[in-house]
């Protein structure tokens, strides 16, 4: 399965020029612990980086810095591991475990922006298989008793 298939479509997202406080304030109304920072080519949103919750926490208020003071793009993560949408989701997992990121940008063909992933959308997703594979031994016995009769 391609890992576009369970990507959040809805990514929040701003550009370089937005103040950490403008990030962690569109955090909080989409109700996110990310902001994707893009850059715009040809009329589309591009990942540049990313900011997290943890980011402002760890990298701003806890050196005392003023958040309305900084932009993004001064403390986002640039170090960006993207997944393009037709990626195979475990090998998505694969480099987001090898990397420790918990949160990939998801984008097409053109390195347009197209949703984003997060460790929770896969924990929810192999759950889900999981639970499908659990099945397979009440299925079989059901099977196995009509066959039996």
């Amino acid at each position: 399965m391609h890992i576009g298939k369970i990507c959040t479509e809805d990514a929040v997202c701003c550009d370089r020029t937005e103040t950490v406080q403008g990030a962690a304030l569109l955090m909080r109304k989409h109700h996110v612990g990310d902001v994707i920072v893009v850059d715009r080519v040809d009329g589309e949103a591009r990942p540049a980086g990313i900011v997290t919750d943890r980011d402002i926490a760890v990298s701003v208020i806890a050196l005392g810095l003023d958040p309305a003071s900084l932009l993004v793009g001064d403390v986002m993560s640039d170090d960006l591991l993207v997944a393009e949408d037709q990626d195979d989701i475990y090998e998505t997992i694969e480099h987001m475990r090898l990397r420790g990121i918990r949160r990939v940008p998801v984008v097409n063909a053109r390195g347009a922006l197209t949703g984003v992933v997060s460790a929770d959308d896969l924990l929810e997703f192999l759950a889900e298989e999981m639970g499908e594979l659990s099945r397979i031994s009440g299925y079989q016995q059901t099977q196995e008793k009509r066959m039996r009769q």
